[in-house]
């Protein structure tokens, strides 16, 4: 008789066990919420997906921050537009490919460009980041993909700043759009790509396609190692629980 209570025992244990379990996870929007050992599993999450893209242009840093700044407004459900992520590298030379946009639905880099940063964040390199007004720098952080509209610049794509860092974009008038002075025959005779007045501005080659992906509430991620940004934003800094379930 004790021999059976101690099996039932043991049994009911085992069952209350697995169902705590399975109650400490849930499936949101094709992602799996762990509780437990989050930034070990992002960690691994984000190496392979990066392994995937196959890119050493796009620098892991800026793609593991960019990531996991996703994944935490994709739980939040603060993302319409959820199959891109667009990356833009401003540690990079102004001379290199340093816009990337990555389909999260395929899990392959989709599209790279040149992008113009401010005109008084410096030369080749950007070295100065600012939210003021007026400031003709870029600013660094997450953005929120808005409407088009046809503007000065034509067909034009806006953002709205995320972060304590670029949450003056509106007012700014930073926006995505084409300029003659950002292409590779501008830094074929200029030896640097030109500046902008803090727009991260393309080629005119591709932008159309490029804004009509990315447009209606898609993540765009501004980097650069810059200590204070890093320091401070809270979407950089955010424990992501989010693990896609097929990964």
């Amino acid at each position: 008789m004790c021999r059976k209570l101690l099996l039932l025992s043991t049994l009911l244990v085992l069952n209350l066990t697995v169902y705590a379990f399975k109650a400490t996870t849930e499936t949101t929007n094709n992602y799996i919420l762990e509780n437990n050992n989050s930034e070990i599993s992002f960690s691994t999450y984000s190496v392979d997906l990066y392994d995937k893209i196959n890119d050493t242009d796009l620098d892991f840093d800026a793609f593991k921050y960019g990531l996991k700044g996703y994944l935490k407004l994709q739980d939040k459900g603060g993302l319409k537009n959820t199959k891109y992520l667009t990356i833009i590298d401003m540690s990079a030379s102004a001379n290199s490919e340093r816009l990337f946009i990555i389909n999260m639905e395929t899990q392959q880099l989709e599209h790279k460009s040149l992008v113009a940063h401010g005109r008084n964040s410096g030369g080749t390199y950007a070295k100065q980041f600012s939210n003021k007004v007026n400031s003709h720098q870029t600013s660094l952080g997450f953005y929120k993909t808005a409407e088009t509209y046809i503007g000065k610049h034509g067909f034009s794509l806006r953002l709205d700043g995320l972060e304590y860092s670029n949450n003056n974009a509106r007012r700014r008038a930073v926006v995505i759009h084409e300029a003659d002075y950002a292409n590779a025959n501008y830094i074929k005779k200029n030896g640097r790509l030109g500046r902008s007045y803090g727009c991260p501005s393309l080629p005119k080659k591709d932008y159309t396609a490029i804004i009509n992906k990315i447009k209606n509430g898609s993540c765009l991620f501004i980097y650069h190692p810059k200590s204070s940004y890093l320091k401070n934003s809270k979407l950089v800094n955010a424990i992501t629980t989010l693990i896609p379930a097929n990964s």
